[in-house]
């Protein structure tokens, strides 16, 4: 009698990869929409090409993010990965924060005199009122998410779509803010103040736009009766990480 294992056992216990070209075509994207347009906008004062480059860039970062999404929330295999890789995703982007929060402390805490010359008082009221909307938005991805697995989806669907109005009633005052400065003089190139508060509030901003796209891509398909649960845990917990790190950007940045 043979021994050997049948084809079809070795077969059941070899790995399924799969292979996705999206995650080349948004590094492609981001190396024209950042790097390549700056160096020729900043570099060597070439606009028509760096408009050109983000011409490229951005939307092949877009394509890419729809289709990797696309393609992950079709997939039986990836689901599984969806939450843990988050985490790890999540770890990443805290990191980057604490990079910039660093330097704002050392810059800060070895000034001369804060805040520096040219500075204006930064709002006391509307951060707050931000808060709030950031964090209501929270609580409703969450009641979405109670509701979800409760098998109302109708519910998740109606609550999903007001944490995404919520979002962006939040940008829409971070947008709100930022003219208001503008129309102030009061710029990323007005001091080093101007640098870390237009630099920490637009990488926030740009997480929030981030979050909303995921929900985006978790509500047209939810809407046609097709939902992928762990893609909502996964967007619900990207979402309070954002929430999280607006805390400390109030914390720091508005009322220090």
């Amino acid at each position: 009698m043979s021994h050997e294992p049948s084809a079809h056992a070795h077969a059941a216990h070899t790995p399924e990869w799969e292979v996705s070209v999206w995650p080349f075509v948004i590094s492609f994207g981001i190396l024209f929409a950042l790097p390549v347009a700056f160096g020729f906008k900043f570099v060597y004062g070439m606009s028509f090409a760096a408009i050109l480059a983000l011409g490229i860039g951005t939307p092949m970062i877009v394509a890419g993010i729809v289709g990797w999404v696309r393609e992950g929330m079709s997939s039986h295999h990836g689901e599984g990965l969806a939450f843990p890789a988050m985490g790890w995703f999540i770890l990443a982007e805290a990191m980057i924060f604490v990079s910039i929060f660093a330097s704002y402390w050392f810059n800060r805490l070895t000034a001369e005199a804060w805040p520096p010359a040219g500075s204006i008082e930064l709002p006391k009221v509307l951060p707050i009122v931000m808060t709030c909307v950031l964090v209501a938005s929270s609580f409703t991805i969450h009641h979405a998410e109670a509701l979800l697995q409760k098998g109302n989806r109708p519910g998740f669907n109606a609550w999903l779509i007001v944490t995404m109005v919520l979002g962006s009633v939040f940008l829409g005052m971070s947008a709100y803010e930022w003219n208001h400065l503008f129309h102030e003089n009061f710029t990323a190139d007005t001091n080093l103040l101007g640098t870390v508060f237009f630099t920490i509030t637009g990488l926030h901003g740009s997480h929030v736009i981030v979050g909303l796209g995921i929900f985006l891509a978790v509500l047209v398909p939810a809407l046609q009766g097709r939902i992928n649960e762990p893609f909502v845990k996964t967007a619900g917990l990207y979402w309070h990480f954002v929430d999280i790190i607006w805390f400390f950007v109030v914390s720091q940045v508005y009322y220090w």
